[in-house]
């Protein structure tokens, strides 16, 4: 019977991580940390190992077809700049994270939230010329490069995927089209760069039971499909608005978890 339970209760993780992560075109590692904590009852850095081992299966794979059906691309030589820095901040971020407590992770993961916020209110559309595509795709090398490395980093601490750091990033720092920033984070949903941290967690025993893991694998299947389907169908304002309030209830729901 618990076995089903947890099953169920992945499945039901996996789902609605899945749903923000198609709308929000991020990686479901913020959703999958919380709930994990939420439905799984995992301790942080259990929820933190789960999210990212469950996160190595190609599960944003209908995700991704879903934006790029719409019209959306990503140059190849942004995933190999932001690929590169998210391989080496992601082993960097596992490490460190387990020398530090539940409660230091906790208040992080709120300190980077926040500025996640802050970034998505402050951040300014670039006005594009006639040939403004064309422009976009020749970004350098080293801003993609940070931003694959903070987005490594915080997947590897906080067990978040990276997702949040590269729309963000792409989008609030570098002007890039909202629908376009979420294809890419979604891309990284699909190829296995967080293997590094996942396995220092793997390593250590920082995961929950396999039936809740092959639940959350399937809701994530689902759910990631059904998110981007919806995403597509709104504009980036509607999906700028919606990013700030999921970012602004993770923040608030870790706040209460480290004072409780």
């Amino acid at each position: 019977m618990s076995g089903m339970y947890d099953l169920l209760a992945g499945a039901g993780v996996g789902l609605v991580s899945g749903l923000t992560s198609g709308f929000m075109g991020t990686s479901p590692g913020g959703g999958l940390v919380i709930f994990s904590v939420l439905l799984l009852g995992a301790e942080q850095h259990v929820a933190q190992g789960t999210s990212l081992i469950t996160q190595i299966p190609p599960t944003g794979l209908a995700g991704v077809r879903r934006y790029w059906q719409n019209g959306n691309r990503s140059p190849l030589s942004w995933i190999v700049w932001i690929g590169i820095g998210f391989l080496i901040g992601g082993a960097g971020g596992g490490y460190a994270a387990a020398a530090v407590s539940d409660v230091v992770l906790q208040w992080t993961y709120v300190a980077y939230l926040v500025a996640l916020i802050a970034l998505l209110i402050l951040r300014r559309d670039r006005k594009d010329g006639g040939s403004g595509t064309g422009e976009r795709d020749q970004l350098p090398w080293l801003p993609l490069l940070l931003i694959g490395g903070l987005a490594g980093f915080s997947s590897g601490f906080m067990g978040i995927g990276g997702g949040l750091a590269i729309t963000v990033g792409l989008a609030a720092g570098l002007r890039v089209p909202q629908h376009q920033a979420q294809l890419v984070s979604l891309i990284f949903s699909v190829v296995p760069t967080n293997v590094p941290a996942a396995w220092i967690y793997w390593s250590k025993g920082l995961m929950v039971g396999w039936p809740a893991i092959l639940g959350i694998v399937a809701g994530l299947w689902i759910g990631t499909d059904l998110g981007a389907r919806a995403a597509n169908g709104v504009s980036k304002v509607a999906l700028r608005r919606s990013m700030i309030g999921l970012v602004a209830l993770m923040a608030i729901y870790m706040s209460y978890k480290a004072l409780s």
